[in-house]
């Protein structure tokens, strides 16, 4: 079994709390790049930077904080774990802004038989957490 993006990336358990919080907006540019822009700022024109995708893992970022902190920053682990986004930049098929898909077949696909990322990890992810499954699986039962 391949380990997945997030698991490829060696982030701390900040980063991964802030690239599923924090507003961001991604548009495939093509070539393996994604665009993300971080409205959680009042100017998120400062605050929109490249993630380059190789092999289908954000290997690289525009932003300060990848050059020079340890490990993947926020906008790297933000890709990874929106499957969707992580996709279409690895497949370079074109996203809306909101980080939705726009082709059918991402549309149709169901959770894998392995269940949600956030499974074998330290929080849950967005949809779950909404959903109020705020305990990740065997806490809180």
């Amino acid at each position: 079994m391949s380990k997945s993006a997030l698991e490829v990336l060696e982030c701390d358990e900040q980063v991964e709390k802030r690239a599923q919080w924090e507003a961001f907006e991604f548009t495939v540019l093509g070539d393996g790049d994604v665009k993300v822009v971080n409205d959680s700022h009042e100017n998120a024109d400062d605050h929109t930077y490249t993630v380059h995708v190789e092999s289908g893992i954000p290997s690289d970022c525009s932003c300060p904080a990848d050059t020079y902190q340890e490990g993947a920053c926020k906008h790297r682990v933000a890709v990874a774990i929106r499957e969707p986004v992580l996709e279409a930049a690895s497949r370079e098929q074109p996203v809306r802004a909101d980080g939705g898909v726009t082709l059918e077949e991402f549309g149709a696909e169901e959770d894998d038989e392995d269940g949600c990322w956030c499974d074998t990890h330290s929080m849950p992810c967005f949809d779950c957490y909404n959903a109020g499954r705020r305990d990740l699986p065997g806490e809180g039962e």
